[in-house]
């Protein structure tokens, strides 16, 4: 069954799986996935962690330690994650060594810093030191402030995940980002083969987001239109990750030894189930990418995804013009990108504040 997913990653895409927890680490269902599945990295949120503790008791005695310690609960959160992360870095470190860009695992800065770049700057470096694992990135919103954390961070040799891109604006100022975090590392005097980057370029909550709008609108033009949206926003995203790729100021990088900023397909679990459950896999296929899945959204693609070559290259032209139709039909795409981006940090947040609650429950459970 896994031979599909195979076929994927002989096509040049990377998968991750947008999961994690101490069951998966200490049972060796993660160790399988890489052996078996072609799994090569592993990206985390909050909410996968309030999950994972809530479900499972291999928590339970760090948590009682860490509470007879007096910890609070935001110093519990950071050591049962980090702990997490770093033993999931430690079961994919072969594959960091085989390769160039993977064995990859990424853990978030805290979500309620998103629009505050010094925070989001601390936060960066203390997960970077406390993991301590060279394949770890660490995740920073591409709001605003982000980018200038951004910059500060790979400047530093930290290794980054840019979650929460929907727009082509904001990804471009990603781009910008990475690249000037790369000059000012090589200007630091730092081994630039020894950073990475993906940029979290989000699809299915565009679908969601603008098919809504469509159907508000109800015309037949507009109705056919839908499901269309996002995978043509992540072909004109590649389209501008290919122009930079092509650049002088990258070639000047690449040569000093820097590594690309690979484009990473996130939120790729179909969210209307009128559309095929592999949709944003098998219509995303590009080599030199990510995509990041959520197991159920992997084993659909095991069972029956279909690779039919690449999907991507030079076909951001005929993608410009469906977001043009989308546009013409009455869909105001600027404000689709800004309620998408304040939609995702509340998100963001509110996982966050989902993990605290969890956590403070087992807390409670485990002190009493």
């Amino acid at each position: 069954m896994t031979d599909r997913l195979k076929t994927l990653a002989d096509a040049g895409v990377s998968i991750w799986l947008d999961d994690l927890s101490r069951e998966r680490i200490e049972s060796g269902n993660l160790a399988s996935l890489v052996e078996e599945s072609s799994v090569v990295g592993v990206t985390t949120n909050p909410t996968i962690f309030a999950g994972a503790i809530a479900e499972g008791e291999r928590y339970d005695e760090q948590v009682r330690q860490l509470v007879a310690d007096d910890k609070g609960v935001d110093e519990v959160i950071f050591e049962l994650t980090t702990e997490d992360v770093r033993n999931a870095c430690d079961i994919l470190a072969p594959v960091a060594a085989s390769t160039k860009d993977d064995g990859r695992v990424s853990i978030e800065v805290e979500p309620d810093l998103a629009h505050d770049t010094e925070a989001t700057i601390a936060s960066a470096q203390a997960l970077w030191s406390a993991v301590d694992r060279e394949n770890v990135l660490i995740k920073i919103p591409a709001t605003q402030a982000g980018m200038a954390a951004i910059t500060a961070v790979v400047a530093q040799g930290i290794s980054v995940n840019v979650t929460l891109i929907f727009s082509l604006e904001r990804y471009r100022a990603v781009m910008d980002a990475y690249l000037t975090g790369l000059e000012q590392a090589r200007d630091n005097g730092l081994d630039l083969s020894r950073i990475r980057s993906v940029a979290s370029f989000f699809i299915s909550r565009v679908d969601s987001e603008v098919d809504k709008r469509l159907e508000a609108i109800g015309t037949d033009d507009a109705l056919a239109l839908r499901g269309k949206a996002a995978i043509a926003n992540a072909r004109v995203a590649y389209a501008a990750f290919a122009e930079i790729a092509g650049s002088d100021r990258w070639g000047i990088l690449a040569d000093a030894g820097a590594n690309a900023q690979r484009p990473l397909w996130a939120s790729t679990g179909v969210k209307n189930s009128e559309y095929p459950d592999t949709l944003y896999v098998s219509e995303l296929v590009v080599a030199d990418t990510v995509n990041t899945m959520p197991e159920k959204t992997m084993q659909a693609f095991a069972d029956h995804g279909e690779v039919e070559g690449d999907k991507v290259t030079g076909r951001g032209g005929a993608a410009q013009s469906i977001l043009d139709q989308i546009a013409a039909a009455g869909v105001d795409w600027t404000d689709v990108m800004l309620a998408l981006e304040n939609e995702g940090v509340d998100k963001f947040i509110a996982s966050w504040h989902e993990l605290v609650d969890t956590v403070k429950a087992q807390m409670e459970k485990q002190g009493s």
